[in-house]
């Protein structure tokens, strides 16, 4: 409401200076000059009171900007009789106000689309019928209907045998992605198909897209280090312009060039382009499924020259996949994992939900087990189809069925190996490994190509694990068997070679996080603790998802810098002109005008900044690891 209020005073003032200007000149040419003046001075009188009032509350919070300029220049303009000049100028400034509202409302637009679609009610089951209730009456476990077109409200599972989910307001994803039951919806998605039921996992204030809401408002309250550098700035260029005037009008007598100068010098430049640039970066990377906390990190961002990774669910992905099947008695490879899958439905325990999830993917229908017995940390015992099974580590398995272990060949360093057990007999076992996540490797060259120095593995792995699962990958630095606080001190350590990106996706990771210049945090899956403590939230469960991000922070602060330097270069080129007596105070305000325009549009490039794929130097296109994408489905 507040905002909506100073954006309609901007457009009054620029209505009263406008309407002032253009029914002067109306009067100037009908030959009367006299009424003209009048007109000129009653449209710059409201947009020079408002200027004034803004000065003292800047210099009330300790703030000297470039507005004084402004103020310099429709002053002297009327004390020395140069009513069009002034006229201008004021129109010149409440324009550049209102082009400014205007420009960051257009760079965060994509950001408010986050914010407008936040759901107010949802539709529960309960007691064989439907109610709607307050997103805050929401607890975990409960089954809610998601209609067609409806945002989730909250994170949970399908709890339907299909849903199709739009997630391109979260993700980018132009196309809906199909989920099976069991899979992870993701709060903020928009229904793309028909109704499913979810059950939710997390309270709507726990939930994703709260948490993408908490953030945006955060981000668009924060200002970069750059934007105050160039608060720092605007004070040089201050006594520059100051100077000029004052020699022009020394070592003239000319009082009019003094004003010339001032015209020349109005301040837009340093004032609109590094706002605009940072805050249409912020915009293009959440389009990106890059969700950066503020300006401030996103200026941090274009200058990392140090990345760490964190192993487990970052650099790799963090859930065990199966990699061979080796079957022993003549049981096929698809009964072995059909049983063990089968056993494992009754456990929670990530490895058997990771065989779950293998089984399923083939189209399996698992039976459900019984008498199911499952002791915490070795293995799960019952029966499934009246067949008794056991699933568990080797040594377990085998003391169960009066086996000696023996070495598997199949097992690596950071492999684990599963045993399968049926009707008292070694049945098989399951070698399953955490891989590198797909795309890692073209990931990490293309981050040495932006600028990225040195990359280094910090984990609390062992260092054999480590070195196979990042063999090829060219690291600058490992380090193994880390506790937090040792990640910490490696971050702090690193801070000598320049700023430090941390990754991570544990609650371990949060310190590290917090300590680096960027935290960055494995959003989608990861803790809560290490979102909070990061600076960057990657909203999909993709590491590769780090390179659109830098890049697009490197091209909007390249882009920020392009337009101050070029905005204040000409500005300077226009003052020299005047004091020589080249330009006239309105003629300075025309060229002005037009330095102005052009620097906010070209600081409006970073809405159009297309991140490139690593390896073919193509625009990257979004894809989705959390189900099949739907060609031609229809919301």
């Amino acid at each position: 409401m507040e905002q909506t209020r100073t954006d309609r005073f901007k457009t009054a003032l620029l209505l009263m200076a406008a309407t002032g200007l253009i029914v002067g000149l109306a009067f100037y040419l009908a030959g009367q000059p006299e009424i003209a003046t009048l007109i000129w001075i009653a449209g710059v009188v409201p947009a020079l009171a408002a200027l004034v009032v803004e000065i003292v509350r800047s210099i009330g919070r300790g703030e000297v900007g470039l507005d004084i300029v402004a103020a310099l220049s429709m002053s002297a303009a009327l004390v020395f009789g140069e009513t069009l000049a002034a006229a201008v100028v004021a129109v010149m400034y409440s324009g550049g106000t209102f082009l400014e509202a205007f420009a960051e409302g257009r760079a965060r637009r994509s950001m408010k689309d986050l914010l407008s679609r936040v759901p107010r009610t949802a539709t529960r089951h309960r007691n064989g019928g439907l109610e709607d209730v307050p997103l805050e009456e929401i607890a975990p476990g409960d089954r809610l209907l998601i209609r067609q077109g409806d945002v989730v409200p909250v994170d949970g599972t399908v709890a339907s045998d299909t849903a199709f989910l739009d997630t391109a307001a979260l993700t980018g994803e132009s196309l809906p992605v199909r989920l099976a039951r069991g899979a992870d919806a993701m709060s903020g998605s928009t229904n793309a198909g028909e109704a499913f039921d979810l059950t939710a996992t997390r309270e709507a204030k726990d939930s994703t897209y709260a948490g993408i809401v908490r953030l945006v408002e955060e981000a668009q309250a924060s200002k970069a280090p750059m934007s105050r550098l160039a608060d720092r700035w605007s004070l040089g260029f201050l006594v520059v312009t100051v100077s000029i005037a004052f020699a022009a009008w020394w070592f003239t007598g000319d009082p009019i060039r003094a004003v010339a100068v001032l015209v020349v010098a109005t301040p837009c430049p340093l004032i609109l382009a590094v706002p605009v640039a940072l805050v249409a970066g912020l915009s293009r990377a959440a389009h990106f499924g890059v969700l950066i906390k503020g300006a401030g990190p996103l200026e941090t961002m274009a200058r990392i020259r140090t990345l760490i990774l964190d192993k487990t669910g970052t650099l790799t992905d963090g859930r065990p996949q199966i990699i061979s099947i080796d079957s022993h008695d003549g049981m096929t490879e698809d009964d072995i994992l059909r049983l063990a899958a089968a056993l494992d439905q009754a456990s929670k325990h990530p490895v058997a939900q990771a065989i779950v999830a293998a089984a399923k993917a083939r189209a399996f229908t698992l039976p459900v087990p019984t008498e199911v017995a499952e002791i915490p940390g070795e293995g799960v015992l019952g029966r499934v189809e009246d067949r008794e099974v056991i699933v568990g580590g080797d040594g377990f398995v085998a003391s169960r069925v009066g086996r000696m272990v023996g070495d598997h060949p199949a097992k690596g360093a950071g492999s684990v190996l599963v045993a399968v057990a049926v009707d008292g007999h070694m049945a098989g076992h399951l070698v399953m490994s955490d891989p590198l996540r797909e795309g890692a490797g073209a990931m990490l060259d293309g981050l040495r190509r932006q600028g990225i120095a040195r990359i280094l593995l910090a984990t609390g792995d062992r260092a054999d694990v480590a070195e196979r699962v990042t063999e090829g990958l060219g690291l600058d630095g490992l380090r193994a068997g880390l506790t937090p606080d040792q990640k910490v001190l490696l971050v702090l350590s690193e801070h000598k070679h320049g700023p430090v990106m941390m990754v991570g996706d544990g609650v371990n990771d949060a310190p590290a996080l917090a300590a680096a210049d960027v935290g960055v945090a494995m959003g989608a899956r990861g803790a809560a603790a290490s979102a909070e403590a990061a600076d960057v939230v990657l909203l999909v469960d993709r590491i590769d998802r780090l390179g659109p991000g830098i890049e697009i922070a490197r091209a909007s602060r390249r882009i920020a810098v392009e337009s101050v330097v070029a905005g204040i270069g000409l500005s300077v080129m226009g003052m020299i002109a005047a004091a020589f007596g080249y330009l006239t105070p309105v003629q300075g305000a025309l060229l002005q005008e037009v330095i102005d325009v052009a620097v906010i549009l070209n600081a409006l490039r970073a809405l159009r900044i297309a991140p490139q794929e690593p390896a073919t130097g193509k625009p990257q296109a979004i894809t989705s690891e959390q189900g099949d994408i739907v060609q031609g489905a229809t919301p």
